[in-house]
């Protein structure tokens, strides 16, 4: 079975383009990061780009309108990824049903715990330090996927792959049959064939960020390489 690449990109004028070529090079999900000024679960390359994505006038109400340009550019699931402080500014019921009118599937909420506004519907993060509990809680609310954090911190680029993700993707396979995407210091093809060994899919952030500053045809080769290294792990069907 194909692994799944999810490639986060911040949201920038030029974003749809952008889009455009990582699904073209092999991602199956896009992320859409709609800045906050002051992203707590981020390291210091999305914090970098969350700042010059609010310089370009990356409100809201605009990501939405890239998300719209992204949704007429490709057909894969789109997901925008922001933070509580954001939707209680914009409305909660307001931007879900915004985002979902200019293309979106899903949406994440990065510092939003599972038990609070329910009635949004969200994929929902698991982290090494949740309990089996909250990983059920989570696994039974969540939309379509459940997405593990491979680290305790930030987001950011490691050296290698974290060891808490194979006990991590161990409970929560046993909570749940819903694929399972990691993320949080995926970074390289390595890392990614390395954690997509022990889950569904992957999620890669700061890397194909750093990778779209420099361009379309530097994202482009940097997500080939990642689909080419989740294509070299050998099928179990």
């Amino acid at each position: 079975m194909r692994k799944t690449l999810v490639v986060y990109l911040m949201a920038m004028p030029d974003s749809a383009a952008l889009a455009e070529v990582a699904v073209e090079a092999g991602a199956d999900i896009v992320e859409l990061g709609v800045p906050f000024s002051d992203p707590l679960a981020d390291g210091p390359v999305i914090r970098r780009a969350g700042e010059r994505s609010l310089a370009a006038g990356m409100r809201p109400a605009r990501c939405l309108e890239v998300l719209a340009e992204i949704r007429a550019r490709v057909g894969v699931p789109l997901i925008p990824m922001t933070y509580s402080s954001i939707l209680d500014a914009y409305g909660w019921e307001r931007f879900d049903r915004d985002a979902r009118a200019a293309g979106a599937t899903s949406l994440i909420v990065a510092d939003l715990p599972v038990d609070v506004r329910p009635e949004t519907r969200r994929v929902q993060l698991v982290a090494p330090t949740s309990t089996d509990e909250r990983i059920r809680l989570a696994a039974g609310a969540t939309d379509g996927w459940l997405y593990l954090v491979t680290v305790t911190g930030t987001t950011g680029a490691r050296t290698e792959l974290a060891p808490t993700l194979a006990p991590l993707a161990e409970r929560a396979r046993a909570a749940t049959g819903l694929p399972l995407y990691a993320g949080f210091g995926i970074s390289t093809p390595a890392q990614a064939r390395a954690a997509a060994e022990l889950v569904d899919g992957v999620v890669v952030g700061s890397r194909a960020v750093e990778a779209a500053e420099d361009g379309t045809g530097e994202l482009a080769r940097f997500v080939r390489s990642l689909r080419e290294a989740l294509d070299s792990i050998p099928s179990t069907v």
